[in-house]
């Protein structure tokens, strides 16, 4: 099967896309409005963007009718954010401020969440999530204007809130993080069933002459 997406309508390339890339990892940001307004929201479109500087980077794509949703506005005016990974005990209060509402209201008390003040950046974050990026902003690029647009956040990390039994030496311990992935529709995913598999190691031509 062939798939042209230009042919498409965007909700048919919005579930393809969806359905296929999975399981995606969920960047829970923690923003500011200019005037000091807290927000909170979930995005599933967030990966690693680079180790050395750190560097983390989010989408968060435009509204039914193409306007920019309140973390974006709050991110252009301040220039900073908090990304927090999501847990299982902590999903149903992620999915509860993934709720539309009215800009202004805050989230963190809509989903009975406690508001730390971050160390670096003006956004609150949450204290019950066990990994806590504090980011300021690189760039942003723009990727389309209209409904199911979007742009591409990236930000510095400059300050990381890891809680202690989720690393107790020099690695995180997955069964004490247990992160909580995005699937398709209201589907979500555990990480429970993993397994691993060394890299190949080449050896140098010299050694196979």
């Amino acid at each position: 099967m062939l798939i042209d997406p230009s042919t498409l309508e965007n909700r048919e390339v919005y579930k393809l896309l969806i359905g296929t890339v999975v399981p995606r990892p969920i960047a829970w940001v923690s923003s500011i409005s200019a005037d000091g307004k807290p927000n909170l929201a979930p995005f599933s479109y967030f990966n690693i963007a680079c180790a050395h500087p750190p560097t983390l980077l989010f989408c968060p794509n435009r509204r039914a009718d193409g306007a920019k949703k309140d973390t974006l506005l709050n991110v252009e005016a301040t220039g900073e954010f908090v990304i927090h990974i999501v847990d299982e005990h902590t999903v149903y209060a992620m999915n509860q401020s993934s709720a539309e509402y009215p800009s202004g209201v805050n989230e963190f008390e809509k989903a009975g969440l406690t508001a730390l003040p971050s160390t670096r950046v003006r956004p609150p974050r949450v204290a019950e999530s066990p990994v806590a990026f504090e980011c300021e902003l690189v760039q942003i690029v723009g990727l389309g204007d209209g409904p199911s647009g979007g742009e591409i956040v990236i930000g510095r990390v400059v300050l990381i809130h890891v809680r202690d039994d989720v690393r107790p030496d020099s690695h995180i311990d997955l069964r004490a993080l247990v992160p909580v992935a995005r699937l398709a529709g209201s589907g979500y995913a555990r990480v429970t069933d993993t397994f691993e598999l060394q890299r190949p190691v080449l050896q140098p031509l010299a050694q196979l002459e």
